[in-house]
């Protein structure tokens, strides 16, 4: 049993959902065949991306855009030591691909209010050296993608969108995840839909889901163009051609069926949300004292959220860390935004990417910001009593 009455995610699989399962593990075909396929096309349809590989999961769609981008066979790749544009604030496997394929990250600070990259200090950042923007669209908010669209065209930089943490949203109408040149998706348990473990990687060159979907496999030339391009011979099996680096990041059917199921419910997971965000934010509101000591994020200018979480303030009167202990405790699990300044992890120490540098707004927002969980069912005023009960006692 769980020690939470709101954890970050409650069972997040419906009935149906385990039966699509099911009828995978009947079928015998559990590595990834037609079901993944489908859901790649529905998934590129209904987001309207242009082209979309299932992976393993979201932090491997990161890792293949960036091996994609310096890959040999790219006609305009990166080369070692250029320079990506990434925001403090971010999670590990956000930032290590860039690490990962030599190539240099350099931190940008975010907007203490949408948490998101700061577009305006972006420009101070950029040298030479500088090709891409990784962007992370964070808990299903977004930065001015407007700005961000006119900076990429300016310096004609590669835009990257980590949309692990925003699936569903919306920028003027068109969704997160379709504006950049790549783009990875999550479907961990307590993103916006699951499929256990799995992600999405979307592309809008043809060239590139090429190579991608090689490097998802071993670096097979098997069901790309490349397949009649190296020809068998007498040291080489046509079957078993590997023309690229790769990996082995497939997806299995099981997770394909189970996110695909998921995924058609999207829209009432989005709406879900909104509602049980608008209720704890008002029980908490019309609670005196609950609202001078707790203040809570809205989304951007022009964006329609995708809510993965329920993002919170602490005022100054209070310390973030008692408060979550005491949140903790009484049966609410919490996080932090993200992971904070990334800049202040050992591991971005030890390999010296941000020497000497301030970054003084992400600072702010983990001292006094963390997050809960929006349950994709409908919460009763019993579970909200509890909610205020647990809230007032951390207030204290």
């Amino acid at each position: 049993m769980s020690k939470y009455f709101h954890p970050l995610v409650k069972d997040p699989y419906s009935i149906d959902d385990i039966n699509e399962a099911k009828k995978i593990l009947d079928s015998r075909q559990i590595t990834m065949s037609k079901v993944t396929k489908k859901f790649e096309n529905f998934f590129s349809e209904k987001m309207n991306t242009k082209f979309a590989n299932m992976v393993n999961s979201g932090s491997s769609a990161n890792l293949l855009a960036f091996q994609c981008l310096i890959n040999p066979y790219r006609k305009n790749r990166l080369k070692p030591g250029d320079e990506v544009i990434i925001p403090t604030l971010c999670w590990s496997t956000s930032l290590w691909p860039i690490v990962q394929a030599n190539l240099k990250p350099v931190f940008v600070d975010i907007n203490a209010e949408s948490l998101n990259i700061d577009e305006d200090q972006i420009e101070r950042k950029i040298s030479k050296k500088t090709k891409a923007i990784l962007l992370v669209h964070v808990l299903g908010n977004s930065c001015n993608m407007s700005k961000i669209e006119r900076i990429k065209k300016k310096y004609n930089l590669i835009v990257i969108e980590d949309t692990c943490e925003s699936l569903g949203s919306k920028y003027k109408n068109k969704f997160l995840g379709t504006f950049g040149d790549f783009s990875s998706f999550s479907f961990y348990s307590s993103h916006q839909i699951s499929s256990g473990e799995g992600g999405m990687i979307c592309c809008k060159k043809k060239e590139d889901y090429e190579l991608i979907k090689s490097m998802r496999s071993h670096g097979w030339s098997r069901g790309t163009t490349f397949e009649k391009k190296y020809k068998s011979n007498d040291h080489l099996d046509n079957r078993f051609i590997f023309f690229n680096s790769g990996y082995n990041l497939r997806p299995t059917e099981i997770s394909a069926a189970i996110g695909l199921n998921q995924f058609k419910r999207l829209n009432k997971f989005i709406k879900m949300r909104n509602y049980n965000r608008a209720k704890i934010i008002n029980v908490i509101n019309k609670n005196e004292k609950l609202r001078k000591n707790f203040l809570f994020y809205g989304a951007s200018d022009h964006v329609t959220p995708s809510w993965f979480g329920l993002s919170i303030k602490v005022s100054k009167n209070l310390n973030k860390k008692n408060v979550v202990n005491k949140l903790e405790k009484n049966g609410i699990e919490t996080r932090p935004i993200i992971s904070g300044n990334f800049a202040n992890q050992p591991g971005a120490k030890k390999y010296k990417l941000a020497i000497n540098e301030k970054f003084p707004k992400s600072d702010l927002v983990y001292r006094n910001s963390f997050f809960i969980g929006l349950p994709t069912s409908k919460i009763n005023n019993q579970f909200l009593k509890k909610i205020e009960k647990a809230f007032e006692t951390a207030a204290n």
